[in-house]
């Protein structure tokens, strides 16, 4: 009887912590951050490329008024995401003209969650 009871427990654990692990895989942050009830569209140069986990992000030169510029600071989808909906690592690179539709930030600093870019080419990618 111990034996059974012995087994019993340790698959109580085993259950008990695979629940856990489920809800911690799950986990993210929030969203709250971006104003989806906006959007814009900015145009400019990639400065900068993270394929990174848990988030890519893409940094992008806008040109302004009378020659200033603004680096844009966009969060998009996991690697893994994005690669489900046709990107590779190297599908935007640095030095690339692109259209990036977003989600701007809340606060008002430069930057937002990507909804897509749209290459020089034409080619559009989702990003959100």
């Amino acid at each position: 009887m111990k034996q059974a009871m012995k087994i019993l427990v340790h698959m109580v654990v085993l259950v008990v912590a695979s629940l856990g692990a489920g809800q911690e895989a799950r986990a993210h942050h929030s969203f709250a951050m971006f104003d989806k009830s906006k959007f814009m569209t900015v145009m400019g140069t990639v400065r900068k490329v993270e394929w990174a986990n848990p988030h890519t992000y893409l940094q992008v030169q806008v040109p302004g008024t009378n020659g200033t510029s603004t680096l844009y600071a966009i969060e998009c989808s996991s690697p893994n995401e994005l690669s489900r909906w046709g990107w590779k690592f190297n599908s935007v690179k640095v030095g690339d003209q692109v259209s990036v539709g977003m989600y701007p930030l809340r606060n008002g600093q430069p930057g937002g969650l990507l909804f897509s870019v749209t290459l020089a080419n034409g080619t559009v990618f989702k990003g959100n």
